[in-house]
């Protein structure tokens, strides 16, 4: 697995190399305009697949095609995944009023969210999950450097988990050949 956020219309040789053996790609919201890089991603080699969620500067139209939220199932493991979410003890208050519906219909195992561009990998002792923020991998932001996580999953434990650094956000690799989403 891949766990990126915040690409932010970044689609770069340092990125494509970080998820290039990944099975699955999780993006956690604030795509830019790289929807096409996904689809891509995905259909090059048979079995991949791709879970997105929106975030707040993606608009139509990437929100009538992804999601603001999923709720799924890997590898026996429930996932809850949204670009805006917080973490334990600071939730947005969206998913602080949410947390009571989703444990309803049973344990989440992660928490998966975005937008605070700083990489964080917490327990969730009130609710049990395992929160997981991969930062920032684009090249627009506060962050100073770019970041995901890989991790692996195996009879519902995550195993293997690494924070990997793609570099300095400040400097764009020279295939960076996106138009600037602002």
């Amino acid at each position: 697995m891949a766990l990126i956020s915040d690409t932010h219309g970044t689609w770069d040789e340092p990125l494509k190399r970080a998820v290039s053996d990944a099975d699955e790609l999780w993006h956690a919201g604030d795509l830019g305009p790289i929807a096409e890089h996904l689809r891509a991603w995905e259909a090059e080699v048979p079995g991949r697949r791709l879970r997105v969620v929106t975030g707040n500067i993606d608009g139509v139209p990437l929100t009538l095609e992804f999601p603001k939220e999923l709720d799924f199932t890997a590898e026996g493991l429930r996932v809850w995944m949204i670009h805006i979410g917080g973490y334990p003890g600071r939730y947005a208050p969206s998913v602080r009023a949410g947390w009571p519906a989703k444990l309803a219909s049973g344990p989440v195992d992660l928490f998966v969210c975005g937008h605070s561009h700083v990489l964080r990998v917490l327990r969730d002792n009130q609710y049990g999950a395992l929160c997981l923020n991969p930062g920032a991998c684009g090249t627009h932001g506060f962050h100073s450097i770019r970041t995901l996580l890989r991790f692996s999953l195996h009879e519902g434990k995550i195993v293997d988990m690494e924070a990997v650094e793609l570099g300095p956000r400040g400097k764009l690799a020279p295939d960076h050949n996106l138009p600037d989403p602002y």
